[in-house]
């Protein structure tokens, strides 16, 4: 999806997998993690892992999240979102 409005391209990850343990973030299966995508702007982002994990629901164990790649692109760059 290009960005063509002017606005400046905040790039954001959304994976997610199985948990070993509930409340903890490491995966029982690295093979197995779900990457869902790369989005230009966090509202993307965060629809697509809304829709991920109302749809893993019924697996307590599942979880997804969302990386803010253009902080760790750009680490001086102070932006929102």
């Amino acid at each position: 999806m290009p960005v063509e409005d002017g606005k400046k391209q905040l790039l954001h990850l959304v994976f997610g997998g199985e948990l070993k343990k509930l409340g903890g973030t490491e995966f029982r299966d690295l093979d197995a993690l779900d990457i869902v995508g790369i989005y230009p702007d966090y509202q993307s982002a965060h629809a697509a892992w809304k829709a991920k994990a109302q749809a893993s629901v019924d697996n307590a164990h599942m979880r997804y999240f969302v990386v803010h790649l253009h902080r760790l692109l750009d680490p001086e760059t102070k932006a929102a979102g």
